[in-house]
């Protein structure tokens, strides 16, 4: 097979997988009414094969999306609600002692924990001391659970979505800015709008239930995980995307508005994540390659948790998305 007929396999297997988001989409919107940004950063962050931490206020159907998108691809879901009681062997799993009953010889049997699925669910993260924490956030950097001597690995693919609740703070562990970085996204789930919230109602206090179809396997994911990598992208746009990322820091040649209101900038995984980001979102729209407009859809979710506001910020109120909008316009194409 020669170069050519490579590159258009590769180009029919784009619009394959555009084809398959359109109808993981679609039967989505069975269940999940609106929400239709935050759905599509889930799927760029697991066809990229990072994690995400969601962040929003109670009732917005946080888990029933997460637990609806592992029905649709055919994968093993997994819940855990994280409580300050919760221990690091709570989610990775145990040894138990076991005894032969012929022999009376006893042994150690290994009991997986909530950890061991393709896609987990870990319900307020923050609520949980750094010790448990740093056990969840081990197995989404390796893909592997260490208990005593042995070293078991995680099923792939492997897909982590955190949630933090943003309203109450008393009694909560924030992961500290290190940890955060883990995360490939932080997604914003807010209020749904006047009609939406209408036609929630309306379901949700119906008789009517929806099923939903499989429309990828685990396998499948794989493969497009493996096709999201080989997606080119011009030098031109990392080296944007470098700049972007570059300037978030508050050195000397920083802009004068990130030196006022960004006390620590954006690291190199920022950049490599948006670079991936926008590979990913191209290829869930068939495109071939990733755009500029691609870049500044998904700086977003990649910067929001990688920027720390100074005191001027906070006290003027302003948001990271505000100073992200305002990089935008300052670092030229």
């Amino acid at each position: 097979m020669d170069k050519q007929e490579i590159k258009a396999e590769e180009i029919r297997q784009l619009e394959r997988l555009a084809e398959k988001a359109e109808l993981i989409r679609k039967e989505i919107a069975k269940v999940i009414i609106g929400q239709n940004e935050v759905i599509e950063q889930v799927l760029v962050a697991l066809l990229s094969g990072g994690h995400g931490l969601i962040v929003g206020v109670p009732g917005l159907a946080k888990t029933l999306m997460v637990s609806t998108l592992a029905r649709i691809l055919d994968l093993k879901f997994s819940r855990i609600q994280f409580t300050p009681d919760l221990m690091p062997s709570d989610i990775t799993g145990t040894e138990v002692i076991e005894e032969e009953k012929a022999s009376g010889k006893r042994f150690f049997r290994f009991v997986p924990g909530p950890i061991f699925a393709n896609v987990v669910l870990a319900d307020e993260i923050n609520r949980t001391p750094p010790k448990t924490q740093s056990a969840l956030l081990q197995a989404m950097q390796e893909h592997t659970v260490t208990v005593g001597e042995c070293t078991y690995k995680l099923e792939e693919p492997f897909f982590v979505l955190a949630t933090q609740n943003p309203i109450e703070q008393e009694g909560t562990y924030p992961l500290p800015e290190a940890q955060l970085d883990r995360f490939m996204f932080e997604i914003l789930i807010d209020y749904p709008s006047k009609e939406e919230e209408i036609e929630i109602v309306k379901y949700t206090t119906s008789a009517y239930t929806s099923e939903v179809k499989k429309v990828l396997t685990s396998r499948e994911i794989i493969e497009l995980q493996s096709l999201v990598r080989i997606i080119p992208v011009s030098d031109y746009l990392v080296e944007y995307t470098v700049r972007l990322v570059s300037a978030t820091r508050p050195t000397n040649n920083a802009p004068e508005f990130v030196k006022k209101y960004i006390r620590w900038g954006a690291g190199p995984r920022a950049g490599q994540y948006l670079v991936l980001a926008a590979k990913t979102l191209a290829g869930l729209d068939g495109r071939p390659t990733p755009s500029v407009a691609d870049v500044k859809k998904m700086i977003y979710p990649v910067l929001r948790h990688r920027i720390i506001r100074s005191f001027n910020a906070e006290a003027e109120g302003i948001t990271t998305d505000q100073l992200i909008s305002r990089l935008i316009e300052v670092v030229k194409e």
